[in-house]
């Protein structure tokens, strides 16, 4: 899990640099990571339920080879296009068919960990370990751009082909290799008829609020639609929070380049530095501030999105490196807030026998996310540097009085706390 988030947001982390190198439109790099994650959105479902059918392992085998054939295959492409054999446009149209071996396999993964852990686990024990599961993944999100910086290659050989941005690729395909190779020869046959949910995207700043965990081990006897009246309001303020935050985080390497005036190579670090800032600062709420304060959900979204809306103006309108990490760090800590508190909020509003119904919906929203926010933010970037960052600030801004009318405290009843 920690490998697959990782590997990923690794090679998210390089692309705006990547992109400007090769000199294609900003859009087009946002473009590759919606389309693995709309595909992703849509497969995460279909491959939980036939992890139930076919058998955890086996999907664990089909995830994990998907993630590597295609880290390989993008490595490859970029190898090409660096190298001149492919212009920028093919370059990048080879590479967006790569990532959707990704977005359509990758998912299979996740929830046939999920079902794994789930089935060697006691019912006291399945929800410690699920949740360390997906501390794993969102660690993940942590390390990928922590990392990348350092993985980028120099020639093959001397006078050889230039490696350059595609390191991380071939680096998350090696590991992905390791993995497939120890799945093979030390993960026995499991029988067990456990399930796992569908997990979100792993994508820079998609850090993992417990829905999935929630998705395994809730009862899901009971349906609940994105329309029902007591989560409909929680639903709207996850798809807002959401996009605020996938439009900010796609757009900070391009801001990070043209803001302190460097080449793409030379904005590697800076831009690790900022993700770095922002991940800690969003983990740093999730892991301590929210189970020290105990705020109940509604509080947690509307402290959430007022910070995070002062967050989005302070790195929009900031014009040095240290601006900008704390900036998108303070923006990053709302989002920590925010996301924990619509997650757990939907969670309250219903009964037990609702809660694997409702954590579905909160995944599939903080997928959604992640589909079409990252090329919205690029697009209002490619109009003017600080849009994309006013717009989700404003947006924050009208959510938050939607949030204060809206939303009631939630009955702690039932459900999830917000620390879980």
């Amino acid at each position: 899990m920690l490998a697959i988030a990782a590997g990923n947001t690794a090679l998210q982390s390089v692309l705006p640099a990547l992109g400007r190198s090769l000199g294609v439109a900003d859009s087009a790099v946002a473009a590759v990571f919606s389309v693995s994650a709309l595909l992703w959105v849509v497969a995460a479902p279909y491959w939980a339920n036939r992890s139930d059918r076919y058998g955890h392992r086996a999907m664990v085998l089909l995830g994990v080879a998907g993630f590597t054939l295609s880290l390989l295959l993008c490595g490859l492409f970029l190898v090409l296009g660096i190298n001149g054999v492919l212009a920028p446009v093919a370059t990048f149209i080879a590479f967006i068919l790569a990532r959707m071996i990704y977005g359509i396999f990758g998912a299979a993964a996740p929830p046939a960990v999920q079902a794994l852990v789930a089935g060697r686990t006691s019912r006291d024990e399945r929800t410690r370990a699920l949740t360390l599961i997906a501390s794993a993944f969102g660690l993940g999100t942590i390390l990928g751009p922590a990392l990348a910086p350092y993985l980028v290659l120099g020639d093959l050989w001397p006078g050889g082909p230039e490696i350059g941005l595609a390191g991380p690729a071939f680096f998350a395909a090696l590991f992905g290799l390791i993995i497939l190779v120890a799945v093979l020869r030390l993960l026995p046959q499991d029988e067990s008829h456990t399930h796992g949910g569908a997990v979100g995207y792993p994508s820079i700043g998609g850090q993992g609020t417990g829905a999935s965990v929630t998705a395994t081990v809730g009862d899901q006897s009971q349906r609940v639609g994105f329309f029902d009246k007591r989560i409909r309001a929680w639903i709207i303020v996850g798809l807002v929070i959401g996009h605020a935050q996938a439009m900010t985080g796609q757009a900070i390497g391009f801001l990070v380049i043209d803001r302190l005036g460097v080449s793409p190579m030379d904005a590697l670090q800076p831009t690790g530095l900022v993700l770095m800032m922002g991940a800690g600062a969003a983990l740093l709420a999730q892991w301590g501030l929210i189970p020290l304060l105990d705020l109940k959900p509604r509080a947690l979204v509307i402290v959430g999105v007022a910070v995070g809306a002062l967050g989005c103006v302070a790195t929009g309108s900031a014009t040095s490196l240290y601006g900008i990490a704390t900036g998108y760090a303070l923006a990053s800590l709302g989002f920590g807030f925010a996301r924990p508190g619509f997650t757990a909020g939907s969670s309250l509003a219903v009964g037990a026998e609702g809660q694997g119904s409702v954590a579905g919906k909160v995944t599939s929203i903080n997928g959604a996310a992640f589909v079409l926010g990252p090329s919205i933010g690029v697009g209002l970037y490619e109009l003017w540097r600080p849009l994309p960052y006013l717009a989700a600030a404003a947006g924050l801004a009208c959510l938050l009085g939607y949030a204060w009318f809206s939303l009631r405290p939630s009955s702690p009843a039932t459900g999830a706390s917000p620390a879980r």
